[in-house]
């Protein structure tokens, strides 16, 4: 079984898969000052009560926007596992061709997003991370990266405006039943939460209309993916494994090239 790492600035994504399956998932908190050890005991025993051993664990892979835990998680998955994870980064195969200023620039969960998303869906085609940041990436029908946008998470701008602004307090995120507010709650929520859908819609409009790809399917994640998606109709799939499932492809990728090749934006076999 593979163990798959995703690596961010509020939490780590953790799957297991047995071949192309998701047999089990689990969330824990990015933070800085636990010890590889910790992180070790947690994801033990999180998969025993899925009932997964350490034993059945026999390869890993991590991919990271957080590097100052990277060897956090190298300890834990050598000590704990008996593993030692294939990291995401310059030089590893990904099947796409990267069409960027700098290809090292690019994030590993944008490069392992578009992997999934061209392998399972197709090209052209969009991403969309509802994360701490909110990312759009553009992958063409012959599977080159073009780029994409970085913009703000909504959660990180929600906690901009409530401290930045002494009157303002922390409030849920939840879409108010009408745009105009009544009071300071929902005037907040309405201005954080319309704005954000308006800003994903702007961006994929313009996004289709520069590259010509006006049918680009957009593919979702991150957890706040589904306020966009069940308030707007620009999200075509929603798929909340996707980094997870762009890990498990990559890995395979790396580990048995002659196994696997990419044809119309689908693994296949040769």
């Amino acid at each position: 079984m593979l163990l798959a790492i995703d690596i961010g600035n509020t939490n780590v994504k953790i799957g297991v898969f047995d071949g192309d399956n998701l047999v089990q998932s689990l969330r824990l908190s990015s933070v800085q000052g636990r010890t590889g050890d910790e992180y070790g005991m947690d994801i033990v025993n999180r998969l025993r009560a899925g009932g997964i051993t350490a034993s059945d664990i026999t390869g890993a892979i991590m991919s990271s926007v957080n590097p100052g835990m990277n060897y956090t998680f190298d300890h834990a998955c050598d000590y704990y596992l008996g593993v030692k994870p294939l990291n995401v980064g310059s030089g590893i195969k990904t099947g796409l061709n990267i069409k960027y200023d700098n290809p090292k620039e690019v994030g590993a969960d944008r490069i392992v997003n578009s992997v999934a998303a061209y392998y399972t869906y197709g090209g052209p085609c969009i991403t969309l991370d509802c994360g701490t940041a909110t990312t759009f990436n553009v992958i063409s029908e012959k599977g080159e990266f073009l780029g994409g946008v970085i913009g703000h998470g909504l959660k990180s701008a929600a906690e901009a405006l409530s401290m930045s602004a002494a009157k303002l307090p922390e409030v849920e995120l939840i879409l108010p039943a009408k745009v105009l507010g009544k009071n300071t709650i929902t005037n907040m929520q309405s201005g954080l939460i319309q704005g954000y859908i308006g800003m994903a819609e702007r961006v994929v409009r313009l996004l289709r209309e520069e590259t010509g790809y006006l049918t680009a399917k957009v593919i979702a994640t991150g957890g706040l993916s589904e306020l966009i998606y069940k308030n707007s109709d620009i999200i075509d799939i929603m798929d909340r494994t996707l980094t997870l499932r762009g890990l498990n492809i990559i890995y395979k990728l790396n580990t048995e090239p002659s196994e696997n090749k990419i044809s119309g934006g689908r693994m296949t076999k040769r």
